[in-house]
């Protein structure tokens, strides 16, 4: 099984040239895993480099960073836990980031650069450097970013397209941001110049991870001819299918309402028999844990947050995952990882999560928000644990199939091919 490497680099530039693969600037806000995009950028670096090509590295330095050889290059991080005027100001735009990427490109140049989620640390001041620099970019597209200023395309927990990917000053008439007038105002700002400084000219090609985002992006305005659907992929190698039958079912990841939270808990209350784990941690961690104590449910345990062999080992344990997202979510790594692990997975018919999981085939699929449907195929896997095991097998022949990383490597570098044989044919004529 893939392991997240502190610096995912191959021999050097010559081993790069011979090789005939393009060096790849890899860049991302942070250089530890806090979220599904962070596992993608380490990963994604590390079977570039399996495959020959040269990875740099470039996030903003933060204190949870892994050790790289490239931190010196790193901007110094925002400090977003307690912000001060510069804070907000360089989450707007950051000349520490400009200047950290002018140096980074003066002492290394790379054939291409990889964008994921670099907003929010990094801003869209580096994209004027590679522009100089003539580095052509792609870019990952983990959220909503483009179109929308809190990145969901929700509002106070509701779907909402009322900016249309270019009237964010709605965001700030409708409190878009946790409800806070001055947080909205910094976000719909920060939109606003992010789109003057050339979010969507300057990016060369988008990678959208679901056909649902991209489609979405196209009715909200980005143009169709710069996004190109490459779907997320999961390692299986050192990952044994498991074959039992689970004692417990399982929510991994983000601890929030858009993540239906709360309707997975009002369907635990009326599956009282099925033992539920929730593992994460987030913004609703402290509601979600009185609503488990103020209405005894007894069979919820909350974990809080795990990563690595902790969490493989809950995944292992489980009888289903569970996903009730209530927003749009692309391709989550949640529901790739749980069918490797041969394990079904119960998810909302919602966003990209359709494209992942064949109803009744390796799992099921319901309607957001709805507790009784989630509760009725809560209470259906708890008793139908064998068929659950199969269910689970046909997920990791799926995985082995359709999402392995051979096939993800080949899709990502047909996007590097085009743009850099693209770059090319523009310079010769």
């Amino acid at each position: 099984m893939s392991t997240i490497s502190a610096n995912p680099n191959v021999d050097d530039d010559a081993a790069c040239a011979e090789a005939r693969r393009p060096c790849v600037l890899n860049v991302s806000q942070n250089y530890y895993v806090r979220g599904g995009s962070d596992r993608y950028f380490f990963v994604l670096g590390e079977l570039l480099a399996k495959h020959g090509h040269r990875v740099i590295p470039f996030t903003a330095r933060q204190k949870q960073d892994l050790e790289s050889p490239w931190t010196t290059y790193f901007p110094p991080g925002i400090d977003f836990a307690r912000p001060g005027a510069l804070d907000l100001a360089r989450f707007v735009y950051s000349p520490r980031a400009a200047a950290a990427m002018r140096r980074m490109l003066a002492a290394e140049r790379p054939d291409l650069a990889h964008l994921h989620i670099y907003y929010g640390q990094l801003t869209a001041s580096i994209l004027r450097p590679l522009v100089d620099a003539g580095v052509p970019v792609i870019q990952t597209l983990h959220d909503f970013k483009l179109v929308c200023p809190v990145y969901s395309l929700l509002s106070h927990g509701q779907i909402c397209e009322a900016c249309q990917g270019k009237h964010y000053w709605k965001a700030v008439a409708h409190r878009c941001n946790r409800g806070s007038l001055a947080r909205s105002l910094l976000s719909a700002t920060e939109t606003y110049v992010s789109r003057w400084l050339g979010v969507i000219e300057h990016v060369d090609r988008f990678i959208s991870v679901s056909r649902f985002q991209r489609d979405k992006l196209v009715e909200l305005g980005v143009p169709a001819e710069k996004i190109t659907v490459v779907l997320n992929f999961k390692d299986t190698d050192g990952i044994e299918p498991a074959t039992n039958v689970g004692e417990y079912l399982l929510y991994f990841g983000r601890i929030e309402q858009l993540k239906g939270i709360y309707t997975l808990l009002e369907a635990a209350a009326q599956t009282p028999e099925v033992p539920l784990v929730l593992v994460g941690d987030g913004d609703a961690q402290p509601r979600v844990a009185e609503i488990i104590r103020d209405r005894k449910l007894t069979h919820v345990e909350l974990r809080g947050f795990a990563h690595g062999e902790e969490l493989f080992n809950l995944i292992r344990g489980s009888v289903a995952t569970i996903l009730p997202s209530e927003g749009y979510d692309n391709c989550p790594m949640s529901v790739l990882e749980s069918l490797a692990f041969a394990k079904p997975v119960i998810g909302s018919r919602i966003g990209g999560i359709p494209e992942l999981v064949d109803d009744g085939v390796d799992g099921f699929l319901v309607a957001p928000r709805d507790a009784e449907a989630l509760a009725d195929r809560l209470r259906w896997c708890w008793q139908h644990r064998r068929e659950a095991v199969e269910l689970g097998q046909a997920g990791r022949r799926k995985i082995e199939a359709q999402f392995n990383q051979e096939l993800h490597y080949e899709r990502v570098t047909d996007v590097y091919r085009q743009v850099l044989a693209s770059r090319a044919a523009g310079r010769r004529s």
